[in-house]
């Protein structure tokens, strides 16, 4: 209950004072190098650290706590490569690094098509962080066993800082009606921050609420907290009228839900069926409430009309054309690609459309060419060949679901995709033995 209470604080904080989170960005910085040095159990402290980071990108970004925009994806790099300095990494995870190595082809057939200057490097870092997180992520995880006790723990220090930044979106405009006027996704809504990313990280924030809730916390009032920490969730990513991250997340409560009445005993399968009627309860109410909360044009982003509920013509938002320009540079440069970040040229060229695309499956084909499809199918097939190992998670689809939704329709821009695809590789033990656990270790599993 501290950290939960903690963190209402500091989205408080953020609401007040919202320069305060530069401070307290390098503070759980330190905070976390301190543990993965002091601590025995490096690699739960390593994991812990990326976790928190992963699920406070989003918050840190949005008030302005980073110096670089890219801060977040550094720094699970950085704390996963100590990691690997304690404990090294399994020779057979070394296929990711072939995954990454495939990409930087494209490096060099950029240089050649764009002006060498500080533009070029930034779009260079920008595009190759989330594949390199990816990399280290997947890396440090392949191979590697956790208790399930463990891997909660991991869960809770990700969702921690989103009960921050869902605190502070609330009361960054505490009245919806006052900003909402159209069905387009919207900052106002989001903290002032982009819709896509916020829905993003709210939405993995709902799916691991509802796996506790299926798994309950064994601490009631903790439980209990959680539990409304969900409908929280649910229902600020649903205002921010970016529909990508919502649906991600119902996606992955739909698999996990059916896993989980697979597994589960005859009695258990009762009780799931009671709390999914009590979910399915929850989600309407909260979905009624959304739609009065802004009369009505929640439901009209959903049903892919205007403000006026005249229905659009391209429920992708534009997202279909920029695809079909990706294969159609893919077949043009179909060995090599056309450069890493050069899709946004391309578009410029020849849709005359100034936006970069959010998906990471089809720029592979046109950026990296016959190498991208090679590094996706690395991405696709090493999984799948880690469950053919005898490997256990209960959360490996779900985890494998967000990673390639998310990147199909946010890129890789967050560094959240990129890590959850590193935690399907683990391996989870079930039936652990009870250790002896610290007091301090006791209050952060919940």
């Amino acid at each position: 209950m501290f950290f939960v209470f903690f963190h209402v604080g500091v989205g408080l904080l953020a609401t007040i004072f919202k320069p305060a989170m530069i401070v307290y960005f390098l503070v759980v910085v330190a905070y976390f190098l301190y543990r993965i040095f002091v601590l025995p159990n490096k690699q739960r402290e390593v994991l812990i650290a990326a976790s928190y980071m992963v699920g406070a990108e989003v918050f840190f970004r949005m008030t302005k706590a980073y110096f670089l925009y890219e801060t977040g994806k550094y720094m699970v790099i950085v704390y996963i490569l100590i990691g690997m300095l304690y404990q090294g990494f399994k020779r057979s995870s070394l296929t990711y690094f072939i995954y990454f190595l495939l990409l930087l082809p494209g490096v060099y057939i950029a240089f050649l098509n764009t002006e060498f200057n500080d533009r070029f490097r930034q779009d260079i870092l920008f595009n190759l962080s989330g594949p390199l997180c990816l990399t280290i992520a997947a890396m440090y995880c392949f191979g590697r066993t956790v208790t399930l006790k463990e891997l909660f723990t991991f869960l809770n220090f990700l969702v921690y800082p989103i009960i921050s930044m869902t605190l502070y979106i609330y009361f960054y405009n505490i009245d919806i009606r006052d900003v909402v006027t159209g069905t387009a996704s919207t900052s106002a809504t989001s903290g002032g921050y982009g819709p896509n990313q916020v829905a993003t990280i709210l939405g993995l924030g709902v799916f691991i609420l509802y796996s506790r809730f299926l798994i309950p916390y064994k601490n009631k009032l903790v439980h209990l907290v959680m539990m409304f920490l969900l409908l929280a969730f649910a229902h600020r990513a649903i205002i921010t009228f970016s529909r990508g991250g919502v649906y991600v997340s119902a996606a992955m409560i739909a698999v996990f839900t059916g896993v989980f009445y697979l597994v589960a005993s005859i009695r258990k399968k009762f009780v799931l069926t009671y709390r999914v009627i009590a979910v399915v309860g929850a989600c309407l109410a909260i979905w009624t409430f959304s739609v009065l909360q802004t009369d009505g044009l929640i439901a009209n982003r959903y049903a892919n009309k205007d403000a006026l509920g005249r229905e659009k013509e391209d429920v992708t938002t534009g997202r279909a054309r920029l695809i079909n320009a990706d294969f159609q540079a893919f077949a043009e440069n179909p060995v090599f690609g056309i450069g890493v970040g050069r899709s946004k040229h391309f578009y410029e060229e020849r849709l005359n459309i100034e936006i970069p695309s959010h998906n990471e499956v089809s720029r592979l084909f046109s950026e990296h060419g016959a190498l991208g499809i090679l590094a996706l199918l690395i991405l696709l097939c090493a999984p799948i060949f880690s469950k053919t190992q005898g490997r256990k998670n209960i959360y490996f689809l779900p985890f494998i679901i967000f990673w390639i939704l998310t990147i199909a329709h946010s890129s890789m821009r967050i560094a959240a995709p990129a890590f959850i695809y590193g935690l399907s590789l683990l391996n989870i033990e079930y039936n652990e033995k009870k250790p002896t656990v610290h007091r301090q270790q006791a209050i952060e599993e919940g």
